[in-house]
């Protein structure tokens, strides 16, 4: 009998390139990113780390007695908490300059603000010459607009934008906000924080209502696709994979 058939029982099979990573690659991916970008990211882990861990292990030893065994772990799980939260920081602006200048970067940024947010994957209005942008969420709080281009020239797309959907939508608040680096836009970390400050009005009946309407908007123009690679939502640490869950 052949040998290759029973090599073949053997053989590793081919990774699926639509497989997601396990926590654990992401956690390392994460923080690649982070010390990739800045270089300081383990030595300010550590820092947290083995400084919760001391605090702890101080307190213990003034209490007295067997506390600081268990103060010095509650330092350590502190020390950890911090640490991961300190990750997830360095990793979005890691994302944030990874994506910097190229199209769509702020519709990128837009997609990451998910509490009880609904965002279109594409722009929903193109200028055909000058490239500006304008992204579209939906959330509790009504219509989200964002541009992305120079302000002057951005504002009047935007404003287009927003008669457009105060025509369909004369119920429903229409915000409007302009992302760039230019006076009185927003940056690419002020655009959740904007957006999640906004009043809520509509329920979630409501806001599924909406999405409903605006799919009969359309679109203006050549709707480029945001742009691929780090996802700032995603490039934050999973806590429960930090935990060991």
């Amino acid at each position: 009998m052949s040998e290759e058939p029973r090599m073949g029982l053997f053989r590793r099979k081919p990774k699926d390139p639509n497989k997601k990573p396990g926590r654990l690659a992401q956690m390392r991916q994460v923080y690649e990113l982070s010390a990739k970008h800045n270089k300081a990211t383990p030595w300010l882990l550590a820092a947290a780390i083995l400084g919760c861990t001391l605090i702890g292990l101080l307190i213990g030893l003034l209490i007295g007695g067997t506390t600081a065994i268990f103060t010095t772990i509650l330092g350590f799980m502190v020390g950890l908490l911090l640490g991961m939260f300190m990750l997830g920081r360095f990793a979005e602006t890691a994302a944030f300059a990874q994506m910097d200048g190229q199209p769509g970067a702020f519709g990128a940024v837009l997609n990451t603000a998910r509490r009880g947010y609904l965002m279109d994957e594409k722009p929903i209005a193109v200028d055909p010459k000058s490239r500006d942008l304008v992204f579209r969420s939906t959330g509790r709080a009504g219509v989200v607009l964002l541009s992305e281009g120079p302000k002057g020239r951005s504002a009047k797309l935007l404003a287009k934008e927003k008669k457009r959907h105060e025509r369909i939508l004369p119920n429903v608040p229409v915000h409007t906000f302009q992302g760039g680096k230019e006076e009185g836009q927003l940056a690419m970390k002020q655009v959740v924080p904007a957006v999640q400050k906004l009043p809520r009005k509509l329920n979630r009946a409501e806001v599924l209502a909406v999405r409903n309407r605006l799919a009969a908007l359309g679109t203006q123009g050549t709707r480029p696709p945001i742009p691929k690679g780090i996802d700032p939502n995603k490039a934050r640490p999973n806590h429960k994979a930090m935990r060991g869950r």
